[in-house]
């Protein structure tokens, strides 16, 4: 799941600031997402957890809840907090997910969509009447990993590509649910964010909200998901482009 989810523009942005490069946009994408594993199985004890989770038995629920796991769809909203400043930033869309596509449609502030179908992954702006193309090419493993983050993911594989840590269990709104703590293995990954935290509905085991820390500055974004569908009837043609007539193709260099 690839918040992700989740970008890669000044203008043209989803689960990043102006503080991200294009590489590190894409591999923040998720958003989607963007978006689990263990810090050598590092999971709480039944007497830490309410419900007597562990990250051995929260990993075993999700390769049973993998196994028929098609699509789903979601609003989203995703808070960006610069710490040094205390300023908070919010923008708002919906999330389709189904396979090895996804779309995100960013609806406020600042309008545009990102869709991605396989290698390929396009930021519509409709303010500059603008698409950027993208060939994810050697970045798509990177890309499946933010993917991971409870979209129907298998626990073996979500531990494989971090360190997981169970934390607690907690209510969030009316919903209970697992919070695990992700150290990413890969350096490149933690480059962008020293870890992640999602929190997982126990009676869906999708993400209710999740929390990525950045590298280094101590800023960080929470993304948040309601409405949650799973196996949503999400068509072809969702993940078809619909740019306008007129609209400009650039394909950026050096990505």
């Amino acid at each position: 799941m690839c918040y992700h989810c989740l970008l890669v523009s000044s203008h043209a942005r989803f689960f990043t600031g102006d503080y991200l490069t294009r590489k590190a946009t894409i591999a923040a994408l998720c958003v989607c997402a963007l978006i689990l594993l263990t810090r050598k199985s590092l999971a709480a004890s039944p007497s830490q957890a309410n419900g007597g989770w562990t990250w051995r038995t929260v990993r075993e629920q999700l390769n049973n809840e993998a196994k028929d796991f098609r699509s789903l769809s979601a609003d989203i909203e995703r808070t960006k907090v610069t710490v040094v400043v205390n300023d908070h930033s919010t923008e708002t869309g919906d999330v389709f997910v189904r396979g090895d596509k996804m779309l995100l449609e960013i609806k406020a502030p600042d309008p545009r969509t990102i869709l991605r179908t396989g290698d390929s992954l396009s930021i519509y702006t409709p303010g500059l009447k603008r698409v950027e193309e993208y060939n994810l090419g050697k970045n798509r493993s990177l890309l499946e990993q933010f993917l991971l983050l409870g979209f129907g993911t298998r626990g073996d594989d979500l531990q494989r590509a971090f360190l997981v840590t169970f934390l607690r269990e907690e209510k969030v709104e009316d919903k209970k649910a697992v919070v695990l703590e992700l150290t990413p293995k890969s350096e490149q990954v933690r480059n962008q964010f020293s870890k992640i935290q999602i929190w997982l509905d126990e009676s869906t085991w999708l993400p209710l909200q999740q929390q990525f820390f950045e590298a280094g500055s101590g800023d960080y974004s929470i993304v948040r998901y309601s409405k949650l569908v799973r196996n949503a009837d999400v068509p072809d043609s969702t993940f078809k482009p619909r740019w306008p007539k007129g609209t400009e193709k650039v394909k950026p260099q050096g990505d």
